[in-house]
Order: structure tokens, then C-alpha cells, then sequence
């Protein structure tokens, strides 16, 4: 069983969901988790939803907090002794196989860098979602954030992080790897998506070309790579497009008798609709290319969420993922 770091402080309603996801992590997978951050805070929370000693779970207590309104570099320097360092820490000592945050993203990338370093051969590490597709198949999306000005080796990077990912920790056996751009014609795009496709041809894996925004979902390509500009523009689109759908779905379901009727009826088709479509069901968001782990959440992650991303932090610290990363990355430097 894998020992997973909780940034307790780091959610918009720290520590209860960082708590409740603790405890449901430990119960239901048997993990270790060490619960990072004010340790009288955390303790309370601990004992007011349940805590039995037997389960394995420690507090390290913290004496600062990075807050979603600190500058992010600033506090990746000065606040040395928050909960988002010490998470970090522990994994760079071996304590622990990995770390989640719902904190400031910013801080936190700039902190496992920081602290973790890169792995060999990467430029820049890059911060990967998990979309849904129509096909029941996720789909990989690198970069969503932490990279707003790219060049194309960083894209062809991104690729070889995300086909490895996919294909060891979602368990795809040939990912097929598509770049996003504005058709489907290899000259269209910008400069940045036309220069990166001789780089993917030749990196070794199932490259498809471009694909356009609507592939997102549509489960033509288990990976797809563009900038973190993009990448999050995609993003924070596909969040508020969901939002949008779901309410307006309940709401017709709801407008008339018949309507009323139809959910009752269908209530655990909408589970399922709900379920396909939740953020909390990945728990969070790996930022490949640093020594170790690190899975970034959603700032408003409830303790389903939490548990999924501790879930997620272990299944990455088994999957050996960055040894493989250093190996293929050196692969392709060579041929190249």
C-alpha cells in the first residue's frame, strides 16, 4: 500500500473534505495517508467525523498556509514551512510515494519543481486532464496550465508523457496521440502546431495528426496535446459547459408532471450521466514530468474527490511512470 501526502490546507473548505477524503482513502484502499497542515485544526476535524486509531493515518502539522490569493512564486519561496512544502518534502525524502493539493496551482507546480526537480530530458513538466468521451474511453489532455508559451519540443515531450501515462496508468495498450489545432489538414494551425508535426511523426508513437476541438470528447484520441494556454481555455470550458448541461437536464426533468415522472424513473441513469461527467471521479490532475508525484485538484474537491486522488496519486507511484519517461525521453533525444 502506497503512503500519499494531503495538503490539508488546501482546499477552499480545508481541511474538512482533505479529512473526509483521508478517511475514506484509508478505509476503502487501505492506504497510508499523512495529513499535512494546522495540526490542531486538522485533529478536531479528525475527531469530529469519526476517526478510528486503527486506521493509518498521521498528522504533521504545519505552521504557514499558501492561500489562493498568494503570488505563486513568491510563496513558493518565502513560505517554507506551509503544508504545500512539507507535502513535497516528504516525498522528496521517501516518506511518502506521493502528494495531493487543492491549493493555489500555481504554488504548487512552482513548489514540486522546486523541491522535486525534473525528470531528465524534460523541459518543462506539464499538467495533464482526464476528460470524459463519448466512447467510455478517457482521453489524455496535456498541457492544461502549467505552460502558456511552448516551442514544439516541449509539445513533443508533452505527447511522450501523456502516451506513457495513458498507457500505464489508464491501462490504453496503443494510446493514439493527436494535436490540437483548428482542422484536421496538417497545414492548418499556427506556427507552433505546424512545427511540432514532423517532431511527432518521428517520436515513436500512434500520432493521428490534427484533431479539432469537438475530439475532446469524441474519443478519437486517447491523448491530445496543445500549450497550457489552450489546454485551459479547453479546460475551464469543458467545467462550465458541464455545469451547464446537468443543470438544464434536472431542470427539464423537473418542469412538468411527466417530466417529474421521467426522473424518478431515470434517477439512476442521471447518476450515471452525473457520474461520467465529475471531476471528482479522477480526483485530480498529475503533473507529469517531476521526480515524484504530484496530483493538483480542483479547488473546490469534496472529499469524493480527495479519496480519488489519493487513489490516483497511489495508482501513479506504483505505475513507474518516470523511470519510463527518462528512458523514452532518452530514446527519442538520441534518434533525433
Amino acid at each position: 500500500m502506497a503512503t500519499i501526502a494531503v495538503d490539508a490546507m488546501g482546499g477552499d473548505k480545508a481541511p474538512v473534505p482533505e479529512v473526509e477524503g483521508a478517511l475514506k482513502a484509508a478505509r476503502e484502499f487501505g492506504h497510508s495517508v499523512v495529513l499535512v497542515g494546522d495540526s490542531e485544526s486538522v485533529r478536531r476535524e479528525l475527531e469530529k467525523q469519526g476517526y478510528a486509531r486503527d486506521l493509518p493515518i498521521e498528522v504533521v502539522h504545519a505552521s504557514e498556509r499558501i492561500t489562493m490569493d498568494d503570488h505563486a512564486a513568491k510563496a513558493a519561496r518565502g513560505k517554507k514551512g506551509s503544508s504545500m512544502h512539507l507535502c513535497a518534502r516528504l516525498v522528496a525524502d521517501g516518506k511518502a510515494d506521493g502528494f495531493i493539493s487543492a491549493g493555489n496551482t500555481g504554488a504548487c507546480m512552482a513548489i514540486a519543481k522546486m523541491i522535486l526537480g525534473k525528470v531528465p530530458g524534460v523541459d518543462r513538466p506539464a499538467l495533464s486532464g482526464v476528460f470524459p468521451t463519448m466512447k467510455g474511453t478517457p482521453v489524455v489532455v496535456l498541457d492544461v496550465g502549467a505552460n502558456v508559451d511552448c516551442e514544439p519540443q516541449m509539445i513533443a515531450q508533452f505527447a511522450l508523457m501523456g502516451e506513457i501515462y495513458s498507457r500505464c496508468v489508464l491501462k490504453v495498450t496503443r494510446p493514439r496521440v493527436g494535436l490540437l489545432s483548428i482542422g484536421e489538414e496538417e497545414h492548418k494551425g499556427n506556427a507552433l502546431t505546424r512545427d511540432s508535426t514532423p517532431l511527432l511523426k518521428d517520436l515513436g508513437v500512434e500520432f493521428i495528426g490534427n484533431v479539432e476541438g469537438r475530439d475532446l470528447f469524441s474519443g478519437l484520441a486517447d491523448v491530445i496535446v496543445c500549450d497550457g494556454f489552450v489546454g485551459n481555455v479547453a479546460l475551464k470550458l469543458s467545467e462550465g459547459l458541464v455545469e451547464m448541461i446537468r443543470s438544464m437536464l434536472r431542470e427539464s426533468l423537473e418542469s412538468s408532471l411527466a417530466g417529474k415522472i421521467g426522473y424518478a424513473l431515470s434517477r439512476s441513469a442521471y447518476a450515471d450521466f452525473k457520474k461520467r461527467l465529475d471531476y471528482s471521479e479522477i480526483g485530480g490532475a498529475p503533473l507529469l514530468g517531476v521526480k515524484g508525484v504530484c496530483i493538483i485538484c480542483h479547488g473546490r474537491s469534496d472529499g469524493h474527490a480527495i479519496k480519488n486522488a489519493i487513489r490516483s496519486a497511489a495508482e501513479y507511484a506504483s505505475s513507474n511512470m518516470n523511470q519510463r519517461i527518462e528512458e523514452e525521453l532518452r530514446e527519442f533525444a538520441q534518434a533525433g
